[in-house]
Parts: structure tokens; C-alpha cells; sequence
């Protein structure tokens, strides 16, 4: 029954972007590399969380684990949901249209054109479903096989270098090339960032739903990593705003003009409330983390406002001067993107343990406490 009302949804929220679609091919564009990369960031912060668990060795997460390799186990259905961008990407990037090329970005055309475009686009799903799909079984092997640990941590160094060089530039590639002459040093840690708050938020929701015996110190940790991710958020965009902005160099700070006019002000401020000053007060205390309804507000919260994050990113680069016109089509590709993702992660967890019976660790996780 789940799963034909999230499918529902998921028709529902599409369709509504279609209709967008036909109004504005364009415009509507911009609204599904939105919703794409949103929903995207969740199995990527699951991800990068397997990876730093088994890097690091930890026992207190071993209890949760399971429920990240789910999330990360859906990345192959974003190859797919890529398609659109695939087959029209020439209407969302100003650099593909190569009659209206300065010299600038002429110089650039090695790296910025469509051939090489989908290439590396290819090359980043190649590399996060092998991460995915690998860990994701050598997990449950684990299971019942508790020597496959070892290649586990081995194999989650490689896995954490491929991860931050993919993620970094198809953030460069996705987002921060919709504005070509612009560029940040530090977009791909901003990328990231977002990616694992929203893979933190996701997981612990998700965590809640189940029958896993978690203590309140499981969420007391999660909690403590969402807070910290919050203002480690918080301080890479101000670095990155302070500096441009103190340099006033013209390439540099017409990233942030586009924000500040056209009504997209509004958001740029919100953002410093909805994204970190709500946030950090919400989940700072201990209270917070540990009672469940609180906690669950936060995670909520926390992923809105961090799709609200990309929204800023993508969407001032439409044009479009009335934005507001299409935010219902918008939120019809989020939801439709949203519900097919949480189809895919209730089919690949059902009838699997929620557990990792296997690992070594599990009863330290299971006698955790965090003082």
C-alpha cells in the first residue's frame, strides 16, 4: 500500500512539472536539475557516511549503518532520472551555446562543452554506484562472513578519494557552471556539506521508522554530527561570501548580484535563519537530540532548508524574473524525484536485515553510551 501512494506521488508531482514543461521547456528545466540534485544529495550523504564508518572503524554506528547502505544502494536510479538533463542540457547551460561564447569562456571549452560534459557525468555515476553497489553487498556478506570487515576498511580509503573527487565536480559541473564565469575554490566543500546534512537528516528520520534497538545515544550522536555540519555549513558560504565580496572583483561577486535583486534577496537572507540560526538552536542541546519528536522536527527541518539551499543555487540562473509563477511545477519535480526515491529505498530494504549481524563491532554499538 506504501508503495503505490509514494508511486502516486511520484505521478502526481511529475505530472505537475510536465505541465510547467509545456508552458516553459526551459524555465522548467532549471526546476528538475533542482529537484534532481536535491534528492541526489541524500543517498550521496548516506554514502560518504558508510565510507567515514568504516574508515574510521567506529562501533557506536553499526546500528545504523544499515539504514545509510539502503540510501546509497539507490544511486543507479539517479542515472536514470539524469536523462532529461542529458538530452536537453543544452537549454540550462549558457556555456554550450557556443554562438554566444566571450573569450573567456572560449578558454574554457576544453573543459566546458557537451561531449565532455556527459562523459565525465558517465564517469561520476560509474564511480558512485561501484561504491554503492560494493559496499552495499560486502555488508551483507558480512553478515554472514564476519572477515569480509577487514576488506571493508581497506577498500573505504580508496572509496572516500573517488567519492570526494566526483562530488566536487559534478557540483562544479551541475551548479556552479549554470553561472560559467564565476568560480569558487570551495564549492565542492559547500557541495558536500550539504550533501551529508542531508544524508544525517534523511538517516535519522528514516532510523525512526524502524524497529532497530537504537538508545538515545545513537541519536544524541547523530545529532551531534548534523549540529557540527550545520555550522561547518554556516562557515564555509560566509568564507566564500566575505572573500568575494571584500575583492569586489566583478566575475567573482556576480554570483551573489544575481542573488540580492529580482526578489531573490528574500531568500538570500532567509537562509542565514532557515539554515543555520534555526537549525544550530533547535538540535544544540542534549534535550534536543535525545528526545525523538524534537529531534525528528530538526531533521526535518533541516532538510528542507537544505533543499531550499539548492533552490538558491540553480534557480536564479533561469531568468526568469517572476520565479514564484512556477514554484508549484518546481515542488511538483522535488516531490515526484522524492517519491521515486523512496520507492526504490523500500524495495531494495525489504526482507533485508536492518542490522549488520556480522560485524565485529556490533556489540559495542549495541552497549553504547555516550556520556
Amino acid at each position: 500500500m506504501q508503495r503505490l501512494v509514494l508511486l502516486g506521488l511520484a505521478i502526481l508531482g511529475l505530472g505537475s512539472w510536465f505541465l510547467g514543461f509545456q508552458a516553459d521547456p526551459t524555465r522548467s528545466l532549471y526546476g528538475y536539475l533542482f529537484a534532481f540534485v536535491s534528492v541526489l544529495t541524500i543517498p550521496l550523504g548516506c554514502m560518504v557516511f558508510v565510507l567515514i564508518q568504516h574508515l574510521t572503524r567506529a562501533g557506536w554506528s553499526v546500528l545504523v549503518r544499515r539504514i545509510a547502505e539502503f540510501g546509497m544502494a539507490t544511486v543507479p536510479l539517479f542515472a536514470v532520472l539524469f536523462l532529461p538533463i542529458a538530452l536537453l542540457g543544452h537549454d540550462l547551460f549558457p556555456w554550450s551555446h557556443v554562438e554566444h561564447l566571450d573569450e573567456n569562456l572560449i578558454k574554457k571549452m576544453p573543459y566546458l562543452n557537451m561531449k565532455f560534459f556527459m562523459i565525465r557525468a558517465a564517469m561520476y555515476f560509474v564511480v558512485w554506484t561501484g561504491i554503492a553497489v560494493w559496499f552495499y553487498r560486502k555488508s551483507l556478506a558480512q553478515d554472514a562472513n564476519p572477515n569480509v570487515t577487514r576488506q571493508l576498511w581497506k577498500w573505504s580509503t580508496l572509496g572516500i578519494v573517488l567519492f570526494a573527487l566526483s562530488t566536487s565536480f559534478a557540483s562544479f559541473d551541475w551548479l556552479m557552471s549554470l553561472q560559467p564565469h564565476w568560480y569558487s575554490t570551495v564549492f565542492g566543500v559547500y557541495f558536500f556539506a550539504g550533501c551529508f546534512l542531508a544524508g544525517l537528516a534523511f538517516m535519522s528520520l528514516a532510523l525512526m521508522r524502524t524497529s532497530i534497538p537504537l538508545k538515545p545515544d545513537h541519536y544524541h550522536d547523530l545529532g551531534k554530527l548534523l549540529f557540527g555540519f550545520t555550522v561547518f555549513w554556516a562557515y564555509i558560504g560566509f568564507s566564500q561570501f566575505m572573500l568575494y565580496w571584500y575583492a569586489n572583483i566583478p566575475e567573482e561577486t556576480e554570483f551573489y548580484m544575481r542573488r540580492l535583486e529580482d526578489g531573490w534577496q528574500s531568500i538570500s537572507w532567509a537562509l542565514l535563519f532557515t539554515n543555520f540560526f534555526i537549525p544550530f538552536f533547535v538540535i544544540m542541546s542534549r534535550h534536543a537530540k535525545r528526545n525523538k519528536k524534537v529531534f525528528a522536527f530538526g531533521c526535518l527541518w533541516i532538510l528542507c532548508a537544505h533543499f531550499l539551499d539548492i533552490y538558491w543555487l540553480v534557480m536564479p540562473t533561469s531568468g526568469d524574473e517572476h520565479w514564484i509563477n512556477f514554484l508549484p511545477y518546481d515542488l511538483g519535480a522535488l516531490l515526484g524525484i522524492l517519491a521515486l526515491f523512496m520507492v526504490a529505498f523500500n524495495w531494495i530494504m525489504k526482507g533485508q536485515s536492518m542490522i549488520p549481524k556480522g560485524d565485529p563491532r556490533l556489540k559495542e554499538s549495541l552497549a553504547f553510551e555516550n556520556y
